[in-house]
């Protein structure tokens, strides 16, 4: 679980640099949607998961 934390957070800081490092529009662009692509993996990824492995219900 924490990875699934870690990795989101790794993406988003490679998009930052990629949007740092650019000198050209396109891959400002480019940076711009890793960032965005990361941070919705970052909300919607650690609720998916624990839905995935919750305890089933008792019968």
């Amino acid at each position: 679980m924490v990875l699934a934390r870690i990795v989101p957070v790794c993406g988003a800081l490679f998009g930052l640099v990629i949007m740092g490092r650019a000198s050209q529009l396109p891959q400002q662009i480019l940076g711009l949607a890793i960032v965005l692509a990361a941070l919705w993996v970052m909300a919607t990824l650690p609720r998916s998961l624990a839905r995935r492995w919750r305890t089933p219900p008792a019968p």
